[in-house]
């Protein structure tokens, strides 16, 4: 089990935080978690969080996969990340406030700086959403 402090591995602060802990990293794939709260940038009038939460938190997941990566090897400050495509995002069902997801990031190959990753994101076993995204992560000097 992973017990590193997010902070420590994204750049993102309150009020845009999408990710509570980094749960487990294995190789190539990594585990988040994230607690919803009302407070949360992305909650809807129905307390749901919208899809464009649901994206941010894949990229966030990322973002905390590769930030622990940094940290591994070396680096002192988490490193920033953008999205450079979404595709083939399916949201099947939209979380509520005070339901906690866990989602699977997979790491792809990188090519030119830009790293193709898959996230899953679960709410207990079901899949509520998934996507694959090319992202671009800042090298640290």
């Amino acid at each position: 089990m992973v017990n590193e402090d997010i902070k420590n591995l994204i750049p993102q602060r309150d009020p845009i935080m999408m990710v509570d802990k980094l749960i487990d990293v294995d190789g190539d794939v990594a585990v988040t978690s994230l607690t919803v709260r009302d407070d949360n940038y992305f909650i809807d009038e129905n307390g749901l969080l919208a899809e464009p939460g649901l994206i941010e938190h894949i990229a966030q997941s990322a973002s905390a996969f590769a930030g622990y990566r940094a940290m591994a090897s070396g680096a002192v400050i988490p490193p920033v990340g953008y999205i450079g495509e979404v595709k083939r995002f399916h949201c099947y069902r939209r979380p509520y406030v005070d339901d906690e997801l866990r989602t699977v990031i997979t790491m792809g190959t990188e090519i030119a700086g830009v790293t193709v990753i898959t996230g899953e994101i679960r709410l207990g076993d079901e899949i509520i959403a998934d996507t694959q995204m090319k992202i671009f992560i800042e090298k640290n000097s």
